[in-house]
Parts: C-alpha cells; structure tokens; sequence
C-alpha cells in the first residue's frame, strides 16, 4: 500500500511530550551505507547548509516546505518492528561494479550500443534477491524519512532532524538510482519498437526513463513478482501515450494551419512531414500566436486545442473564463484568425514541407 505523510501525527506526539530526540540510528553507520553516504556526501551538505545558517523565520519557512514534499513509498508492517533497520541493513547486497561484469553475453550486448547509450547501461543486471533487498532498503529509508518529518515542530524545529531527514531521502533515491540504473538496457529495448519519423528516439527514451522511475516507486516487491514484468507495461505504455499524443499534437496544428488558409496538398500529409521539417512548422506557428495579444492567443489555443489544452473549448466557456459575452468572443477569434492569415501570407509552407 502506498503511503504519504501524516501531517497532523506531530501536533499529536508533540502535545504528549513522546517526540524521540533527533539521533542518528547506529545502522545509519552501517558497512553496508557506507557508499551510499559517501556518494551522497557533496548533495547532503549542499541541501542542509541553509538549515544550519537559518534565523527562526528561515526555519519555519522550511519546515513548511518539508511539510508539502512528497514523500512516496510503500509502506510495510515489519517497518514499525523494533530493530528492523539493524535486520535490513546487515544483510550483504553485493553490488558489483561495472569493470566487475565478466558476463561476455553482458559485455556483446552493450558493444551493440551507441557509446552514450552503452556507458548509460554499464550497470549489471540485479539477481532476485539484490532486486528485493533494494527495494526494501529504498523504502524503510523513505519511510524513515516520513517518520521523522512528522516529529517536527511547527515552533523550534530541530535543525538535526530537519538534517536527518534530508539524508534519509537521499539515501533511499541513491537505492531508488541504483534500481533505474540496472533497468535501463530495458528500456531502450522497449522505446526503439517505437521509433518512426515521427517520434524520436530521445524523445521515447527521456519519456520511457521518467516512466521508469515511477514504476520504481510504485512497485510493492512483496508481491512477489520480478521488477521486469511490472516495468515493461509502464514503460510500453507510456511509449504507446507519447506517440498518440505526438500524432493528435500534428493533427491539431494541420487543422490549424489548414483553417488559417496554409495549404497542405493532399500529396503533402502530416504524416510526410520529416522530424526536423516539423519542429520548423511548430516554431513557426509558436511564433505567429505569440503576436496575438492575451486574449486571442488564449482563444486560438483553447479552440483548436493546442498546447495544455487537451479538449477543443467551447465559445460559452470561454466567455465564461474570461467574463465577456460568447459574441465577444467569437469576435475576438475572427480577429485573431484574420491576423494569423496575414501573418501565413509570408510563410512559404513548401519550404517545410518534405519533397520526398
């Protein structure tokens, strides 16, 4: 089960006097962290220096801060035991290094690979176990974290606490990384099933990354399932949702170009247009709305729904949010749309269009 803070469990352990003192749990010290901490050294500092330099006011501001981030991770029973970060963190990972991967197939599969991409994917695969033991370990570390940011005080905050929670957070995303690291080489065989001319490769790979992450955040290992499995339907579909929302994004903007008088043949497609000829046309149309004042540019977006907007808006609503009559507004797009076209008389659309 997921978990996020509880905000009002400090009012309540503070009014009874039971907040514990900000210590250092000793299996923080443990063999087993000590690359963790030492990689994490150079962020923690830079993180914390504001907390040991800030007035009073400073720290209320932060404390509030802390109070809003989000802290996700899914929560466990044995979590609350006595002496389980001793249990969790004795127990050997044994993450090898890169320059320790003998595996030839391992070494074959990553000398296919572009140079970035292969130094991107240096990290050896995980074993059942090395997969379970980090997740658990990325959890309790959050789930330590949130424990000690509900102990705060809203009046005299301790600066060691507000310390000690920035470490628990960077240590568990230093777990959480090595998990993204050693999952990597799944997602690129996964995006480059999708890569046409119409949807790049980096753009899939930085969509499929980011989906990569939440998947490790949301994955519960109790279940027994391998990571893999529950990764590759994340990653998929967010392939499949970045290449149909690139596909509506081009139909918006031909249906905006074709009532703004730009004519694309029927020869001439959307779907012939290369990469680069179509982030020319979106700049270019990026650019022709940015003339309109406030108000149309809102108008033209919201009608022919583009950029956030992922629905074509109706004249009423839009006189709704602007507070003017539905006229007013049919006014204001004929106006807009007439400025557009004067505008598309000295745009050559052949010149972005691919001849091929």
């Amino acid at each position: 089960m997921a978990a996020s803070s509880v905000q009002n469990k400090a009012s309540k352990q503070t009014s009874a006097g039971s907040v514990p003192p900000a210590r250092i749990p000793a299996w923080l010290k443990s063999d087993e962290l000590l690359a963790a901490n030492a990689a994490i050294s150079e962020e923690l500092q830079r993180r914390t220096e504001p907390i040991d330099h800030a007035t009073v006011d400073g720290l209320d501001r932060i404390v509030r801060v802390s109070a809003k981030r989000e802290l996700s991770f899914i929560t466990n029973a044995e979590f609350e035991g006595s002496g389980i970060g001793e249990q969790i963190f004795e127990e050997t990972l044994g993450l090898r290094s890169p320059s320790e991967v003998a595996d030839s197939k391992s070494r074959s599969a990553l000398a296919d690979l572009p140079v970035h991409l292969g130094r991107m994917c240096e990290a050896p695969l995980l074993t059942p176990k090395q997969e379970a033991l980090l997740f658990r370990r990325m959890n309790y570390l959050m789930h330590q974290a949130d424990q000690q940011r509900s102990y705060l005080r809203t009046k005299r905050p301790s600066k060691a606490r507000l310390k000690l929670i920035e470490r628990l957070v960077l240590l568990s995303e230093w777990h959480r990384d090595r998990l993204v690291e050693a999952n990597l080489r799944l997602v690129i065989s996964i995006v480059k099933k999708f890569v046409n001319t119409n949807n790049s490769f980096d753009e899939l790979l930085s969509e499929g990354i980011i989906g990569l992450m939440r998947a490790v955040e949301k994955f519960d290992y109790e279940r027994g399932f391998r990571f893999s499995t529950y990764a590759t339907q994340v990653v998929r579909r967010n392939s499949y949702r970045t290449v149909v929302t690139n596909q509506q994004d081009r139909q918006k903007v031909a249906c905006g170009l074709q009532d703004m008088d730009i004519d694309l043949s029927d020869e001439e497609r959307v779907s012939a247009i290369s990469e680069k000829r179509w982030h020319e046309l979106r700049a270019r149309l990026a650019t022709m709305l940015d003339d309109l004042d406030r108000r149309e540019k809102l108008i033209i977006r919201a009608r022919f729904s583009l950029g956030s907007h992922r629905r074509v808006h109706t004249l009423q609503s839009l006189a709704d949010r602007l507070g003017i009559s539905k006229e007013r507004v049919r006014q204001l797009e004929r106006r807009a749309m007439e400025k557009l076209q004067e505008m598309a008389a000295d745009f050559e659309p052949a010149a972005l269009v691919s001849p091929e």
